[in-house]
This record gives structure tokens, sequence and C-alpha cells, in this order.
């Protein structure tokens, strides 16, 4: 989960544009994570150690550990331990820019640091379970601090990355989040939580990125619009706000009942004036895919 909220750190800075941060994103399931960028990650060389090995082998047909040892920037012993060593997985989505000519290995390092030092992250870290990241990361990606009960929020968008994850793929951004009071939708799918609290949730996107999702969480291929593509996104928001209410029960004792889903096409959906209503976008490789979550006291 590391990766998608990096992803939304470099934007931010406008270190990459979407359309950058899209490719870079496709070609990193299937590229390896190389000796010189997890050596510079656990503080064993530097970027302009890296540059010097890197214009080394342009002159002579070794490999990178070779030359380290060489150079006297690595031990065989610290090779060998990098080689067999968990990484945080978005070093390679910072590998791959550096591939790519957009950043450079003394960004990284830079970029790394002032990372991992904003969302408190460490070594420990690769230990924490899934939940309890997602949870760390959601505080820093969206300020809940004026909203009265943000424990809602946080439950929510927790097993959303999560179910992004497990049911749609992993080559997502989560983009910054925006307030809001009403939303002209595209195609979109809206389905009403009653109980403890109120909750309208939503999710959004065009026809031609429909497919694409669908085509995604049913494990198919779809080539047109149709009623399996609309069944598809039904089927997913109405998934996940199942587990979300077995959650809120099981966890909170809170209990929350569903209703249908309803479809909403070129339309403006309007939400409570006293609700609390934020616009999460998410950026995939086919397109921006709009999550809402209205809350109600």
């Amino acid at each position: 989960m590391y990766t998608q909220f990096f992803g939304n750190f470099l934007l931010d800075r406008n270190i990459v544009t979407p359309e950058q941060l899209i490719k870079a994103i496709e070609k990193e399931s299937t590229s390896r994570i190389k000796l010189g960028t997890l050596a510079m990650y656990h503080n064993l060389m530097t970027a302009n150690e890296i540059d010097d090995i890197v214009i080394a082998q342009t002159h002579e047909d070794k490999q990178f550990g070779e030359l380290a040892v060489e150079r006297n920037y690595l031990s065989e012993a610290q090779v060998n331990e990098l080689l067999s060593e968990q990484s945080p997985d978005y070093l390679l989505l910072g590998q791959v820019l550096i591939e790519e000519g957009i950043i450079t290995n003394s960004d990284l390092e830079n970029l790394i640091i002032d990372y991992e030092s904003e969302h408190e992250i460490y070594d420990l870290d690769l230990q924490l379970d899934q939940k309890e990241q997602v949870i760390r990361l959601i505080h820093h990606y969206c300020d809940f601090s004026d909203v009265a009960d943000a424990a809602p929020y946080e439950s929510y968008l927790t097993l959303l990355f999560n179910n992004l994850i497990r049911f749609i793929g992993s080559d997502f951004t989560p983009l910054t989040p925006i307030r809001c009071d009403e939303f002209p939708t595209q195609f979109a799918i809206q389905q009403k939580i009653h109980g403890k609290f109120n909750m309208a949730s939503v999710i959004d996107m065009d026809r031609a990125m429909a497919i694409e999702f669908a085509s995604r969480y049913a494990m198919d291929t779809f080539d047109a619009f149709d009623e399996y593509v609309q069944a598809s996104l039904e089927d997913f928001l109405n998934l996940h706000n199942g587990l979300f209410t077995v959650n809120m029960s099981n966890n909170n004792a809170v209990e929350l009942q569903l209703d249908p889903p309803q479809v909403h096409e070129s339309d403006l959906l309007s939400f409570e004036a006293d609700a609390v209503t934020i616009l999460f976008p998410v950026l995939y490789p086919f397109g921006t895919v709009n999550f809402i979550l209205s809350v109600q006291s």
C-alpha cells in the first residue's frame, strides 16, 4: 500500500505528471528491484556512488555488485544480504522513474527521506499488518481533524483501498480528496447505508472505464458496456459496503443496513446539507475512478 501513497506524494509535489506516473506503474509490474536501489535505501551507498557504478558498467562487462565490491562501496557479505532482503514496494516505483529519466538517483534518495519522514515509516513498518499500514497512511492522506467522528471515514477508506487491491488491482494512486456538496455524474452507482449514522457511497466513472473496471472485477473480458458491466459495478459497491457493515458490527457493535444500489448517469447528485461529503479520486491506468462518501451523524 505504501506504493500507492508514494505516487500521491510525488503528484502533490509535482515531481511527476499523472501520465508519467501511469506509465511508470505499468512498467513496474515487469521490473525488478536493483541492487543499487536497495543499497541506497539502506544507506550503504550514496547516489553519487551508484552513478559511478552505472557509468563504469558502460565500460566494463561486470555486475553491479561485483563493481561495488571492487571499489569498496560494499562488502561481499553486504551484497549477499541485500539480494536476499525484503524491500518496501515503493522503491521499485522510484527506480522505474529513474529509468524513465524523470528523476535521478539523488532525487530518489532525497524523496525517500522526505516521504518516510512525513509518513513516519521505519524498517519496523515492513512487519506491520496491512490494516495498520493503511490507517497510518490515511491519516496523512486526508485531514479529518474538523470531522466530529472520523472513525467511519477511516474504516471505510481502509477497507476500500484493500478491496481495490484485492479485486481490481494494485496499480492505482489515490489523488487529493475534495470536499463537495454535489457531484455531476458520468456513470455512477450510489448506495445508501442507514443505522447509527447515515451514509451515501458512490462509485463513478465513464462507460469506457466501467468496461475495464468490470473486466478486472469479474475476471472476464467485456468488450462493450452492457447489463453485465453495470451489474459488476453494482456488485463491487454492494460487496464492499456489505463488508463495511459487517466490520462495523463485529468491531464496533454498530448495526447498519444497506439500500439497493441505484444508477445515476449524467445527472447531478446532491448530498444532505448536514453531511460531510468527500470525493476520493483514484487514478488507474484506464482512467480516474471517483469514490464519494457522505456521512451524517
